[in-house]
């Protein structure tokens, strides 16, 4: 039988997952294809089902539905676990012992924007999976056979195995924003559990993110929440992004408790149980969480950017914690390895009601540096990895500096280090500069703005936080 070729656009098929603008690069026809290829894949590699779940976008519905078309006609059991964050799904596989798994979700992406996150055989789907899926995908063959669907909607046994892992004591006094995405049903069901006091914002899932946009690493994102804090008191705020797999927090003050702030929150209990494991955090992440996990008597190991390379990483390591800045926090402690921010809300919740300082209090007691926050500069698409390229070219050779090239160059010197590395998810390039001092921090910056002129990218204001 004659297959017919689909062209597709090269920029939907990403390093960890396919997101594209729905109806321009991103098209039903498109999903539909990617819905044959991947359950091919699934019955080539031995496995007979796939657990489907969607986010809150308002082109979700449609694209989850073609989408099982696509996977049925390829003979897999599709189990149709509903609508909720992307860690739901992921353990929706782990729950209904699915073979693989998809999620149609446009991340923290604006609205227009949706795709699908994959995992497959209980590993992650990236890289060079992704890119033979689109060859598969525009080309065939595909496996043919008569699948079915089974209804399973899984929210109420995830949020159960949520709060199996909480730990009571003391009350708090809790703000959440899920920013109108998707783990708003989930955070509402999961805060009915929870003792204390709990103030939901923007809890309705509303793919249009009329509040703000779905995305807690961008200051302004958190000005309702900070708001919410303070007026009413709170203990701290918890934030999600659009598909509810990273988190936000605030403090009682309404500072923004950064990802590797959090993740030393969160170490520290897990290294009294398991003395001398390694914590993983990536790239962008402060000199002082690194500094900070081998104090207490863990091995911090520092990773590439992404959530497929960090899952990857915890498996090769046996670390019981990983996360990012971005705010992906992996607990392979007590639960599955895979980023789920409502889980890690949960273990943050934990440590608050059974001890006896707040987040702002642990937060004050970290050594004191100066940083930026994540700069995001924008850079065409086919740019991006030259840009990198460039610059450490530049920098090779150069005395008075070390360079690591984990992800993109983070460059070291004695006033502290810069970064600058590539986004696998925008077309920006993603920088961050750390000192001891803010003269130390202004030259840091100099040194990446610099670099940046020198490739033809203007970059925008740089302050620290």
């Amino acid at each position: 039988m004659m297959m017919t070729t689909l062209e597709m656009h090269p920029t939907i098929f990403r390093e960890y997952d396919i997101r594209g603008i729905v109806g321009d690069t991103l098209t039903v026809d498109d999903v539909h294809r990617i819905g044959r290829a991947f359950g091919t894949k699934v019955v080539g590699a031995g496995g007979q089902s796939v657990a489907v779940g969607y986010d809150g976008r308002l082109s979700s519905p449609e694209l989850e539905a073609v989408l099982i078309e696509g996977l049925k006609s390829t003979g897999v059991t599709v189990y149709r676990v509903g609508r909720g964050p992307t860690p739901m799904l992921y353990f929706a596989t782990k729950h209904l012992g699915a073979d693989a798994g998809m999620m149609i979700t446009g991340s923290h992406n604006p609205p227009e924007y949706n795709g699908i996150k994959m995992v497959m055989m209980g590993r992650p789907f990236f890289g060079d999976d992704i890119r033979e899926l689109g060859r598969l995908a525009a080309r065939g063959p595909f496996a043919v056979g008569a699948g079915q669907v089974d209804s399973r909607p899984i929210e109420e046994a995830y949020v159960q195995r949520l709060l199996a892992d909480f730990e009571n004591g003391r009350d708090l006094k809790v703000a959440w924003d899920p920013g109108n995405g998707a783990a708003g049903d989930a955070v509402r069901h999961l805060c009915d559990g929870l003792p204390g006091t709990h103030i939901l914002i923007n809890e309705v899932i509303d793919g249009r993110f009329p509040a703000h946009h779905p995305d807690p690493t961008v200051l302004e994102n958190l000005e309702q929440l900070q708001q919410t804090v303070l007026g009413e008191g709170c203990d701290l705020g918890i934030a999600f992004d659009g598909d509810g797999d990273r988190i936000g927090v605030i403090d009682a003050a309404g500072r923004v408790v950064w990802g590797d702030q959090l993740l030393l929150i969160l170490a520290r209990p897990v290294l009294e149980e398991m003395p001398g494991a390694t914590i993983i955090a990536d790239v962008k992440a402060s000199q002082v969480f690194f500094d900070e996990i081998e104090r207490m008597g863990g091995k911090p190991l520092m990773s590439k950017t992404g959530h497929s390379p960090i899952k990857t990483l915890m498996v090769e390591t046996g670390a019981p914690l990983a996360g990012e800045m971005s705010g992906h926090v992996f607990f392979a402690h007590r639960y599955y390895g895979f980023d789920d921010a409502l889980y890690a809300a949960v273990r943050l919740l934990s440590i608050l009601a059974t001890g006896d300082q707040t987040v702002a209090e642990i937060r004050d007691a970290l050594p004191p540096m100066i940083n930026t926050p994540e700069i995001r500069i924008d850079c065409p698409e086919e740019r991006k990895q030259d840009v990198i390229r460039e610059v450490r070219s530049r920098l090779d050779g150069t005395d008075g500096i070390s360079v690591k090239t984990i992800d993109g160059v983070r460059v070291s010197s004695s006033d502290g280090w810069w970064l600058l590395r590539a986004s696998n998810t925008q077309p920006v390039l993603v920088g961050r500069c750390e000192a001891a001092t803010t003269e130390a921090l202004d030259r840091q910056i100099d040194q990446l703005v610099g670099q940046l002129r020198l490739s033809g990218i203007e970059p925008p204001a740089i302050a620290a936080t």
